[in-house]
């Protein structure tokens, strides 16, 4: 392919790296594809834009390998504002829609023009560039612009002004892991408190922490530990038992694997400088006059969290502080505006809060009771009247509504443990507070939802590919519960109706802990399984939740009844079985064709629950993945009803011939088919005669089995009324042409076997256009055993005549289909003197083995799959034993 000029492309940016593939015209290569751009840009640092990028390139290179029918160049360029992706088929004139041409590409259901409509929605810039022998389609995507240099600074100030510090300044450094147990203690924090590594590591940091010294704090150091950030001072009880003041910053991180742990930097109280957050100062005008500072930032703080969950938790903890509460808690509207969902808590279990959801008041007056502040100065006065906090302990609680251009998102709101601590005064504060942050948290929470659908087009295209790329029912089940977990759900099981009158069956269980799997199964398969109904959409499932909460309870019970540790043994396993599905069980349709043909269910551990995007991104994977199972479902069906069929055209187990051995070798070309235009048989006449045939019907598959069925019925039928060998075929060619259109034109070799008490074998054959059956003697020679004559089901009238051969002892009867004498590599054909070649080195070997050896001689001879039928049926007469 020619390229064009690569700095004419971009505009003069430099390239600073750059990757290229070639896919060739298969619907796997959209995956490879794929592929392909994500590690390229991954590798690159560009993790910002791989899914935008990923998504784009599925389409292009789906537009070129499948729809233009043409390989696919991809190719991705690293410059200094971003990356260019470009795509390229070998098909130039295939019309392109653009919108200067009056083609609309809004139109999300077209096949054509989707890759560039997404261009237009997704990338920076785009474009399409033509030669005379290739199309390029090429977008752009600019890596997000974020701060560099300097965060903050400070004036120049005199050397008396300066902090007080020890003349060596020490950072303690102590990482904890997700309990607040010390797995890290550096030398500065054995210097500054007295402990060795040895001493610490392993014990929870509670223990030291003398706590807390931050006014205005209320939580443990539990509970700080587990927030994403936090700064303020407390006390560590050194080796001696003094308490030292120190200045802590806190960060919360994650390891190549993903496991949670918190930094602790840690200063002696009078050295905070050190590390303590630089306060923002107020900016100023030229004019030297103070700018107003911006309310936001009064109450978040600098610098502002970028993320949406980074910015709820800062918010609810300024509003705790603010208004000296004990816990706080902000709510966020769902999408369709019958819920809000709680995201951020503090002061509350926000594992068992999170992501819950709590229905608000339908009509006209939907919203209302959340559309202005309000304080409740006993809550349990008014048992139910703020859901989130039932159980919690909290008595006083003030809330406030987040607006947007007068459309309600969400609600913020204060809690304390006493009654009466909050005042419309403190309410009108908290609404001010809500106020400045409103439109942050509106925008945060729209560009959270932008990156979940992007993330939700780019796993719905995996999921789709993935999904088409088998027919196998088990691995259908398999695929669709590797999707979903972890990604979706923290477990899931698939059940299956096979028909109408059916009743659900449990066919598939996956748990992200494989050690839960056998305990989730298990449970599941004592209780009911959902109801089977078509209603789209998630629905609740409590029965799983319900189940295990009694059998740990049952479990518990009967160990304390009994004082035994065998009783015992089992209440680990039950309550961890308890904690795996206690939390929220959802189940979705899945409904093919009309018609449900299973369900399935997600879970949640204890006290979590589904996020609405999930839930709606669940139900488009369920239409997939149920339209998938009903393929496989079918596929399976009739492939089972085709192989059944075709083993009905097989003849039965050979008979047993004294003096004879047989062998028959069968193969029949074609993915899933057993039987096909080839046959053979070899059935008892009547008492010492025994009836042989192998045959060829024109062409292959179902058609030509059909006629193989009957003539092989056909041939047992006549020759047991008493027929000769050509009375038995000519009557046979007129079954085939009473057929009419559906017949077909036959080979047939046909012979009658008689044993003799010399120990020989006397045939009588018939071979009517088939190859012609080879003899091999004890001296090696090889001879034609038959001469043709007429081939079946052309003409009415036939002139047949059989032709007797006699096999001595250690001779060789080889009869074949053309299948074997036609076998080519390019040219070359084997044909019946390279049969002969290879059947005459068979001297001395039984049937079986002279079958296997032809059968090796025709697989060796070319190197592509045989691509016809083929039967290959050996008889031999044994030499007399010495």
């Amino acid at each position: 392919m020619a390229e064009p000029d690569v700095q004419t492309r971009t505009r003069s940016s430099v390239i600073t790296a750059r990757a290229a593939a070639t896919f060739d015209p298969e619907g796997r290569s959209v995956a490879a594809a794929r592929a392909f751009v994500r590690d390229t840009l991954q590798g690159w640092g560009c993790s910002d834009v791989v899914d935008d990028a990923v998504v784009l390139t599925s389409e292009l290179v789906t537009n070129a390998v499948i729809h233009a029918g043409t390989a696919a160049d991809v190719r991705c360029l690293r410059t200094e504002q971003g990356v260019r992706v470009e795509v390229a088929d070998r098909y130039p004139e295939r019309e392109v829609p653009v919108q200067a041409t009056g083609h609309a590409i809004g139109n999300l259901d077209s096949e054509h023009g989707r890759g560039l409509l997404l261009c237009a929605a997704l990338a920076s810039r785009w474009g399409v560039e033509y030669t005379p022998s290739y199309k390029q389609v090429w977008f752009q995507l600019d890596m997000p612009e974020r701060p560099v240099g300097t965060r903050s600074a400070g004036p120049l100030l005199p050397t008396a002004l300066l902090p007080t510090a020890d003349d060596r300044v020490r950072v303690a450094v102590v990482q904890v892991d997700e309990s607040a147990i010390v797995e890290g203690w550096n030398e500065d924090a054995e210097a500054l408190f007295g402990y060795t590594a040895e001493q610490t590591v392993g014990k929870p940091l509670s223990d030291l922490a003398a706590w807390p010294h931050t006014p205005g704090t209320s939580m443990g150091i539990v509970e700080a530990l587990r927030l994403s950030r936090w700064e303020g001072s407390y006390g560590i009880r050194n080796a001696d038992g003094r308490v030292i003041p120190v200045y802590a910053s806190h960060l919360r991180v994650r390891d190549t694997q993903g496991e949670p742990s918190t930094v602790c930097l840690l200063v002696r109280d009078y050295e905070r400088a050190v590390i303590q957050t630089p306060p923002r100062q107020a900016a100023k005008e030229a004019s030297g006059e103070n700018r107003t500072a911006d309310p936001f930032e009064v109450f978040i703080g600098s610098p502002a969290p970028d993320d949406l969950d980074g910015l709820l938790q800062r918010t609810v903890e300024r509003s705790r502080d603010m208004l000296e509460g004990d816990a706080a808690f902000l709510l966020l509207a769902t999408d369709d505006e019958t819920e809000l969902e709680v995201r951020a808590t503090t002061g509350l279990p926000s594992a068992r809060q999170r992501f819950a959801r709590v229905p608000v008041e339908a009509g006209a007056g939907r919203y209302g009771s959340a559309r202005l502040p309000a304080v409740h100065d006993d809550l349990a006065a008014l048992p139910g009247a703020v859901p989130l906090l039932t159980g919690t302990g909290m008595r006083s609680v003030v809330t406030v509504p987040l607006k947007v251009e007068g459309r309600l998102t969400g609600s913020l709101g204060v809690a304390a443990e006493a009654p009466g601590r909050y005042s419309n005064e403190q309410a009108l504060r908290l609404q001010f507070a809500a106020d400045r942050i409103a439109l942050a948290v509106e925008s945060a929470r729209l560009g959270e939802l932008e990156r979940l659908r992007r993330g939700s087009l780019s796993f719905l295209v995996e999921a789709s590919d993935l999904l088409a790329g088998t027919l196998d029912h088990n691995q259908t089940l398999a695929l669709m519960s590797q999707m979903t977990v972890p990604t979706l759900a923290t477990w899931c099981a698939v059940y299956t109706i096979a028909d109408t009158s059916s009743e659900p069956e449990l066919s598939f269980v996956l748990h992200e802990d494989e050690d839960r799997i056998d305990g989730l199964k298990a449970l599941l398969s004592k209780i009911s399984p959902p109801e089977p109904l078509p209603t789209p959409g998630a629905r609740l499932w409590t029965a799983p939740a319900d189940a295990a909460h009694q059998s740990a309870l049952r479990t518990s019970m009967r160990e304390l009844t009994t004082g035994s540790s065998a009783a015992g043994s089992g209440v680990g396993p039950s309550l961890a079985t308890a904690a795996a599905v206690g939390g929220e069980t959802v189940v979705l349709p899945l409904v093919a064709r009309n018609r449900v043909i299973g369900m399935l269910t997600l879970g949640k551990p204890s006290d979590d629950h589904f996020r609405q995007e999930i839930l709606e991104l669940a139900e488009d994977l369920s239409r997939r993945a149920a339209l998938a199972l009903d393929n496989a479902r079918l596929y399976s069906e009739r492939t089972a009803i085709s192989q059944s069929l075709q083993r009905s055209l097989l003849p039965p187990e050979l008979p047993v011939i004294p003096g004879v051995e047989v062998e028959v070798i069968y193969r029949a070309a074609g993915e899933g088919n057993e039987v096909g235009g080839d046959f053979y048989d070899l059935f008892p006449i009547k008492d010492g005669v025994y009836g042989f045939a192998i045959g060829d019907v024109c062409g292959t598959g179902p058609e030509a089995a059909a006629v193989t069925g009957l003539a092989r019925h056909a041939l047992r039928l006549l020759a047991r009324e008493g027929l000769g060998g050509p009375a038995v075929l000519e009557r046979l060619n007129a079954a085939i042409l009473d057929e009419g259109a559906r017949s077909r034109f036959l080979t047939l070799l046909y012979g009658e076997l008689r044993p003799q008490e010399d120990g020989s074998a006397l045939l009588n054959v018939v071979c009517a256009g088939h190859p012609l059956p080879l003899r091999l003697r004890q001296d090696g020679s090889v001879d034609p055993a038959a001469e043709p004559q007429t081939l079946l089901g052309v003409m009415d009238d036939l002139d047949l005549y059989e032709q007797t051969v006699t096999l001595d002892p250690g001779d060789v009867l080889l009869c074949v289909t053309d299948g074997v004498t036609e076998r080519r590599e390019g040219t070359r054909m084997l044909g019946d003197d390279g049969l002969a070649e290879v059947l005459a080195t068979c001297t001395g070997l039984t049937a079986g083995a002279v079958a296997a050896r032809i059968l090796r001689a025709v697989e060796r001879f070319a190197a592509a799959p045989a691509s016809d039928d083929m039967a290959i049926l050996a008889l031999r007469v044994p030499e007399p034993q010495a």
